[in-house]
């Protein structure tokens, strides 16, 4: 089993201030667990290319793209730093980590679908999922899991993709994106209410929301994952599987309160990947969410990555 493992140096080089938890030292986290416990070795690294604008207008608007465009490469030039909302916030580092960030998505869905690797696994920032077709908000620019998505259907002719959200966070932009597309279904679990506060009520059809409450611990998210994603994801069958992986759900997490260990992300994967193999010949494309402990983020990237890699 091969496993691509994407990523890129100017993802490291956004930040967002002293002391904010999306920070570079998440990539660093996760490199010294792969290193230190071998588990590079069973990876093919891939630096990432950038998202072409094409890619990004799958899922953003034209006048979104200008927008950010026009303002981050604005920082580019001048050296600043600009909050764009209370929690999110751009440096001059930070348009070429979103294009990374995006293009290691579309990369990743490129490689698999062409048989290079059966499976992928983005580690790069800013995360995605919260970023609408219209807003950056939620330490996110643009919607990586979204685009690559869309990528998958409109540019390689895949006819039914999932994507998985089991951030500890609504994945509101990618609801936001992706309700009512009936090519995707997307399944996701997530404490409510918590940040950015929406999901209990879901805006499409193709939706399998499931918020749950703080406290909730890994063996009560099993019996759920079971009983709610699974047999929707056997109804739709879908070609491809695209993860929206935040691991900030850990009970060592503070950004969030619920209880959920390294064996229950092992749990998801395991179970996600057997229903890739039956329907999708394996395909699946992970992109790096959350997860702000650094070890419990290192830990739980790597029993993710022993499932897709097979060790």
């Amino acid at each position: 089993m091969s496993t691509a493992f994407i990523s890129h140096a100017d993802c490291r080089r956004h930040e967002m201030g002293a002391g904010h938890p999306e920070c570079p030292q998440r990539l660093d986290a996760i490199e010294d667990w792969l290193i230190g416990t071998g588990l590079d070795v069973a990876l093919q690294r891939f630096d990432a290319s950038n998202a072409s604008p094409q890619a990004l207008e799958r899922a953003h608007s034209s006048a979104y793209i200008a927008h950010i465009r026009d303002l981050l490469e604005g920082l580019a030039a001048s050296g600043e730093t600009r909050a764009i909302d209370p929690d999110t916030i751009a440096n001059p580092y930070t348009w070429s980590a979103a294009l990374k960030a995006a293009g290691a998505a579309v990369q990743a869905t490129d490689l698999v679908l062409d048989g290079q690797v059966e499976n992928a696994f983005c580690a790069v920032r800013p995360p995605g999922h919260h970023a609408t077709r219209d807003q950056a908000m939620g330490f996110c620019f643009f919607n990586n899991v979204a685009v690559a998505a869309r990528h998958a259907l409109d540019d390689r002719g895949l006819k039914r993709v999932a994507v998985v959200d089991f951030d500890v966070h609504h994945g509101n932009g990618t609801e936001d994106i992706l309700a009512g597309d009936d090519r995707v279904l997307m399944v996701s679990i997530f404490q409510h209410p918590l940040y950015p506060f929406s999901g209990a009520v879901p805006k499409g059809e193709n939706m399998v929301n499931v918020p749950v409450p703080p406290y909730t611990k890994g063996g009560e998210v099993r019996e759920l994952i079971e009983a709610m994603w699974m047999p929707a994801l056997e109804r739709f069958r879908p070609e491809m599987i695209f993860i929206s992986a935040g691991f900030d759900a850990h009970r060592e997490d503070d950004l969030g309160q619920l209880g959920l260990t390294e064996a229950d992300y092992e749990w998801i994967t395991l179970r996600l990947q057997d229903v890739a193999r039956r329907h999708a010949k394996g395909r699946i494309v992970s992109c790096l969410e959350g997860g702000y402990h650094l070890d419990a983020l290192a830990r739980s990237v790597g029993a993710h990555l022993r499932v897709l890699a097979g060790v």
